[in-house]
């Protein structure tokens, strides 16, 4: 559950910083008579939200080592090292994958996380607390899942999602900005008024929230995909059993950074509202979906 949030963190900086620059240069937005070059804004909307999401891929795999301080096993110091290598050799090769590096990163709770660019450039995470617990068969299971997340391609479906959104958050952002500026700051300028930026940041914030709904629920998604995943390749009884133990340690805090949650395969859960913010669905629901065969 670690990938996502961090992403999102990454993303949403790049985009505000680059956006509000780009603004106050305008670079022809406006048409100089109060109103919006509208094909103009949905150009530069679509470089500037592209940008930001490709920039948070390629930093992906570097952020996520130092947010959770994870170590590189570039030699194995003991047996436990050395399987976990050959483990995930196995997993990858038969994924069709490119070997991942593979790490260990310092957390009591049971959790592990896959992130990086592309197939053949990607990195395996495991924390001390899952590696001490749990059977070989049930980290073997969890490693399948994060390679599953590799494999399918996980995170360049979601920059490209996030970069969609953030064309359109943007976009409809700065059409509101203008509006507010003309509408209710009543500036009769032939440029932006402050109430534009003011306006613009606000609803790119906003909108920006209520965009995150879609990013989260494409989330959701991946999971059932990468525990299929791990199913087809370790076999449903084995994931299952993993998830089992989850939730039999839901207890334990996920000692992650905040922004690391949705890069691991374990995490918080919520309700309500704040249910559509999930990175993860129910375990509940996953093992559910296992036991349907709902994996084939």
């Amino acid at each position: 559950m670690m990938r996502i949030l961090l992403f999102l963190a990454t993303n949403l900086a790049i985009v505000l910083v680059a956006s509000i620059t780009l603004s106050l240069l305008g670079l022809g937005i406006h048409d100089g008579q109060g109103g919006m070059n509208l094909q103009g804004l949905l150009i530069f909307c679509a470089i500037i939200g592209f940008a930001g999401s490709f920039i948070s891929l390629f930093m992906s795999k570097w952020l996520a080592k130092r947010g959770t301080r994870t170590r590189i096993i570039d030699q194995p110091r003991n047996r436990q090292e050395q399987w976990l290598m050959e483990t995930v050799a196995d997993l990858a090769k038969r994924a069709g994958i490119g070997m991942p590096e593979v790490g260990i990163f310092p957390s009591r709770a049971p959790n592990a996380f896959a992130t990086g660019w592309n197939k053949n450039n990607a990195l395996v995470a495991v924390s001390e607390g899952m590696l001490e617990r749990f059977s070989p068969a049930e980290i073997k299971a969890v490693m399948a899942h994060e390679v599953g997340h590799v494999a399918n391609g996980d995170m360049v479906t979601l920059t490209l999602i996030q970069g969609v959104v953030n064309t359109f958050v943007m976009f409809f952002a700065r059409i509101i900005g203008n509006f507010v500026d003309r509408a209710v700051f009543k500036n009769e300028s032939s440029g932006p008024g402050i109430g534009y930026f003011v306006a613009t940041i606000f609803a790119e914030l906003v909108l920006g929230i209520l965009a995150s709904i879609i990013v989260m629920w494409f989330s959701r998604q991946r999971e059932f995909r990468a525990d299929a995943a791990s199913a087809q390749l370790v076999g449903a009884g084995a994931m299952i059993a993993a998830l089992e133990r989850l939730r039999a340690e839901q207890g334990i805090p996920v000692e992650m950074p905040g922004e690391m949650t949705a890069f691991g395969i374990n995490g918080n859960l919520k309700n309500g509202l704040a249910g559509l913010l999930m990175t993860h669905p129910p375990l509940e629901q996953r093992i559910a979906a296992l036991r349907n065969g709902n994996y084939r």
